[in-house]
């Protein structure tokens, strides 16, 4: 009983360890979002979206606590929806809304055409390996092709070396290519949302006429290489999946 208690001890440090080291921040300034994945009621979207742009435009309008929504229309999770909140940093959480009738208007105009909150997750950009220099306010990419990403607890040491590779390649591709890293705070269970990339598109022709990610690696590392990225890959990853989010202008309050 002692080794076994003993084992999981160890086992459980190991693992805070690897999110310690991939989430730490590298200095004080760092860029996270809060997402709330939720499923509306589909018998009263117009009242939600009514209420819901309209607590945006009241009380979460600009800063860290700028809200934007976006409509979740390809993956397992399809037909939700995403609040999301920020840049912000974890500070921001003590001074969020609250006050001023926030709540009230929340809890009352917007939470009973909520048929089910699935998560709520905090999501930090890596600022180094990211390529999202481009993207703004007045430069808006309105189509979100998103890549989850289960770490393996074997092999999560080939986990940089990959990212690290992506990066490179999509900052070489011909064009203006956003792309970003994001890591998950907290730890997520049997969901194993560990990791996520994001690319980030202008239309759905842009699916079309994005450059070639395997001849842009090629180039950088040799053409050689190719299956050996992609066998890491699936070394260093249990499971992966792709959403497709689409932002809503009109329930983000812009």
């Amino acid at each position: 009983m002692l080794k076994k208690t003993f084992a999981s001890v160890m086992m459980l440090a190991m693992v805070f360890t690897f999110y310690t080291s991939v989430n730490a921040q590298e200095s004080e300034d760092y860029a996270m979002w809060e997402n709330m994945m939720f499923t509306p009621d589909y018998t009263k979207l117009k009242i939600l979206g009514e209420n819901m742009r309209k607590h945006n435009e009241t009380y979460h309008k600009e800063g860290p606590y700028k809200a934007t929504v976006y409509n979740i229309v390809s993956g397992p999770n399809a037909g939700k929806m995403i609040w999301q909140m920020g840049s912000m940093m974890f500070k921001h959480n003590d001074g969020r809304p609250g006050k001023g009738g926030h709540d009230a208007d929340w809890r009352d105009n917007v939470m009973p055409y909520v048929k089910e909150i699935h998560t709520i997750e905090y999501w930090s950009q890596d600022d180094k390996k990211s390529n999202t220099s481009m993207l703004g306010p007045d430069n808006i990419y309105p189509i979100m092709f998103i890549r989850y990403f289960e770490v393996s607890d074997t092999h999560d040491y080939t986990m940089n070396n990959v990212y690290q590779q992506a990066s490179e390649t999509f900052k070489s591709m011909s064009g203006v290519n956003p792309w970003g890293l994001y890591y998950n705070q907290f730890l997520q269970g049997d969901l194993g949302r560990h990791v996520a990339t994001v690319r980030f598109f202008k239309d759905w022709k842009s699916f079309e006429d994005s450059p070639s990610f395997k001849d842009a690696h090629g180039k950088l590392f040799g053409e050689d290489q190719w299956e050996t990225f992609l066998d890491t890959i699936d070394d260093t990853f249990d499971n992966q999946w792709d959403e497709i989010w689409e932002y809503n202008k009109f329930l983000s309050g812009d």
